[in-house]
């Protein structure tokens, strides 16, 4: 039983801040006069107008199309059973954040007040013009059967009952992967199962569908096997799995099972049960919160058994989230008019075979630093794998298509995965046209810490890319050791050059050029040579400088100054005297905006910040973004004559001078270079229109505090700092980067590698 104080957290969460677990956000705006003329009357009736001459437009003007209605008449919520509509309508809502959270689909949730199929049915139809599709959840057996049949021959829109089809297609996807394992066929397998209600039977005809002999199976619900000439308590569903045998209860037809299939009742699945089935049984536990067995209880007696349950606390959570989202993502997209058979299996074998994928990071992150590889105790993905929209959508898109109900089919389906891309992982927009400077002619990169999970997980999506070659810094034996642990693919000398700092034929010509380098810096042979054996951005830096690789990556643990020493002295600058610097990049919800400098300079002076913005503003059109510069201070464009506010408006002067092309304005508040009618109201000749996006700061505090304010108060993701000035391609990421901002900031590398070979060229 849940404790008392997870109870009371619970209830907090429903009411705190505000009650209720979503809001209805606008997507327009709605600040002036013009803006309520078009959303509203008189501009609104061109949309209605445009509606009524083609119907598919309602997919281009309005929501509908993004849209999911979530019904229940409330009499079978999860293990509360029939508590009516209003009490089920926090779960409704639960389901909606989860539709919106896991796939961007938006949700009305509607408790219906209907106890009687044939009008619950009428009221449900009706409400076809307002959705894209039909979630119907949390209505009792069997007249989920007769209300979902009726509405999918009705309606022209998906009509999907979760808690029947969403169990079967995970359980589907469970049982594939377990019977992989055993090495058992499905159409040889005994099947025993309980339940007799609406998720049993549904996941029952799904396997059926799979392979599984319907002659194989035993079905036991609350009184007993179901069997043929049975009367007490059977229904058309049932009937069809009612067996000719003399055996009643569970006990009888256990012997042997290969599957048990448990949505019942806690503790119904006695051990002795348990050790009477066949070899390498699979059990599948599911009833919540208490399963049919423990997984410890079972595994006593039987330590080959696998086991799933519907827990979080145990692997192989057989949860519905795996599947209801994305499988509703996929049918939405394309404009299905259902979801048939050959979708719900698409969905199947896209779940199980992203289990055979190593973890990504977010998943080994959100499950506490496990590492999860194909097996036993991991047989289908975790909830919260991001990459299950990437896998299961595309899967149910191209399966409505190909089944022909599909009304608005795709043209491109990795043109449509790359979309998907976009919603899971917020760089992908921005650095599009980095990644593809960068697989133009793929470069050699180090990467300092080798050893590093994340810096491992980077490298195989870089390989997986087919980006660049990537070395990496790192004894032998831990690099397997952590290649295994992750599950990854990576194979040396096939997919990556490795440097072993203990033993290299390198080391020689390295520890001699670094101390040629430094000798006059008061570093000794001896210690040349130990800094080269210990360092590794040290060994990094030498591999550029050398020839060994064409850009670095290092940074996954010590201070950022610590990096930038060791890169000036080996790499060196790009230009003379000029100071190296940052720019960052920080993407949020509504916006990307580029920060500078806000990692190196503590205190920069006039010419510092031309340098800084100079060289910040040509990276940004390296992300094919032209710049507009706003020199931010406490004064407005010569409100102040405080030392920093005339620093800002002296750089503002040279810049304009120097580049009479750049957008660049100065100095500004925050607010004014964000709104351009607040600088309106201040001055007629405004170096840029719009927003500004690359943001200059009067010293490192400034920059520091307010890239962290809004990366945290937005829940922006940062990616860089991205370093400027040095020689050759050097970035130093932060011990806090993920396998995704290493990767992000290695293909800026990789692309600044190519960019620099152009450059010699011409």
């Amino acid at each position: 039983m849940p404790d008392k104080t997870f109870k009371e957290t619970s209830l907090r969460y429903h009411t705190d801040p505000t009650p209720g677990k979503f809001e209805i956000t606008p997507t327009k705006p709605l600040s002036n006069q013009r803006d309520l003329a078009r959303a509203y009357s008189p501009g609104v009736a061109f949309a209605c107008e445009a509606i009524m001459e083609d119907a598919a437009a309602v997919n281009d003007m309005t929501i509908r199309g993004n849209l999911v209605g979530v019904v229940t008449n409330g009499s079978a919520v999860l293990g509360l059973g029939n508590i009516g509509p209003l009490a089920s309508k926090p779960v409704m809502e639960g389901k909606a954040v989860l539709f919106k959270k896991f796939a961007g689909i938006d949700v009305f949730d509607i408790e219906i007040d209907q106890q009687d199929p044939e009008k619950l049915i009428d009221t449900i139809a009706a409400l076809e013009p307002t959705f894209g599709a039909i979630n119907l959840e949390d209505i009792k057996a069997p007249e989920c059967f007769i209300v979902e049949k009726a509405l999918k021959e009705r309606m022209n829109i998906p009509v999907f009952h979760d808690d029947q089809h969403g169990t079967a297609i995970v359980v589907g996807a469970a049982v594939y992967n377990g019977l992989r394992i055993v090495d058992k066929d499905i159409s040889q397998v005994k099947v025993v199962a309980t339940g007799g209600g609406a998720a049993s039977l549904a996941c029952l005809d799904l396997l059926v569908s799979m392979g599984l002999k319907r002659e194989n199976v035993s079905l036991v619900d609350v009184e007993g096997v179901v069997y043929v000439g049975r009367e007490k308590d059977m229904n058309p569903y049932k009937d069809k799995y009612a067996i000719t045998t003399d055996h009643r209860t569970l006990n009888d037809v256990i012997d042997g099972a290969d599957v048990f299939l448990g949505l019942s009742a806690p503790g119904i699945l006695k051990p002795d049960m348990v050790r009477r089935m066949a070899d390498k049984p699979f059990i599948l536990a599911l009833a919540n919160p208490t399963p049919e067995i423990l997984p410890e209880a079972a595994k006593e007696v039987r330590s080959d058994a696998i086991i799933a349950t519907g827990r979080s606390d145990y692997p192989n959570q057989v949860n519905n989230v795996l599947c209801f989202p994305f499988l509703f993502r996929g049918a939405l997209d394309v404009g299905a008019t259902t979801i048939n058979e050959e979708m719900k299996h698409a969905c199947v074998k896209a779940i199980a075979d992203l289990a055979f994928r190593e973890s990504s990071e977010q998943v080994v992150n959100a499950y506490q630093g496990d590492v999860l590889k194909f097996g036993p105790e991991y047989i289908i993905p975790k909830p919260l794998d991001p990459r299950l929209i990437l896998e299961v959508a595309p899967a149910v898109a191209q399966a409505a298509m190909d089944s022909g109900v599909a009304t608005r089919p795709l043209k491109d389906i990795e043109a449509y995965k790359e979309t998907l891309s976009r919603f899971v992982f917020k760089s992908t927009i921005l650095l599009q046209p980095v990644l593809e400077r960068a697989k133009q002619s793929p470069k050699r990169i180090v990467f300092a810490e080798g050893e590093n999970e994340s810096v491992l997980l980077a490298v195989q999506a870089l390989v997986d890319e087919k980006m660049g070659r990537p070395t990496l810094i790192g004894r032998p034996a831990v690099v397997n050791q952590k290649i295994e642990r992750l599950g990854l693919r990576l194979i040396k000398d096939e997919h990556f050059d490795l440097i072993n700092p203990q033993k290299d034929d390198r080391y020689r010509s390295y520890w001699q050029e670094y101390h040629a380098l430094v000798c006059r810096q008061g570093v000794s042979k001896e210690a040349a040579r130990t800094i080269v054996r210990t360092n590794t951005t040290v060994i990094a830096a030498l591999a550029v400088r050398r020839g060994d690789a064409d850009a670095m990556i290092c940074g996954s643990y010590g201070r950022f100054d610590f990096h930038v020493k060791y890169i000036i002295d080996i790499i060196g600058r790009k230009h003379g005297d000029q100071k190296l610097s940052t720019v960052s990049t920080l993407i949020l919800p509504r916006r990307t905006i580029f920060f500078a400098d806000a990692f190196m300079t503590v205190e920069p002076d006039v010419d510092q910040i031309v340098e800084n913005t100079l060289a910040a503003a040509e990276k940004v059109r390296h992300f094919g973004v032209e710049p507009k510069v706003a020199l931010l201070s406490h004064s407005n464009f010569g409100s102040s004559n405080a030392p920093s506010a005339r620093k800002m408006r002296r750089a503002t002067k040279i810049l304009k001078e120097l580049r009479p092309d750049m957008l660049v304005d100065g100095e500004m508040h925050a607010d004014a270079a964000l709104k351009e009618d607040i600088r309106e109201r201040m001055v007629s000749d405004s170096g840029f229109t719009g927003s500004a996006n690359l943001f200059i700061f009067p010293n490192l505090d400034a920059a520091n505090i307010t890239i962290d304010m809004l990366r945290t108060i937005d829940n922006g993701l940062l990616v860089g700092p991205i370093l400027l000035g040095a020689a050759q391609p050097a970035h130093i990421v932060t011990p806090s980067a993920t396998a995704k901002g290493i990767f992000n900031m290695a293909a800026i590398a990789l692309a600044d590698a190519q960019n620099l070979d152009q450059e010699r060229k011409s």
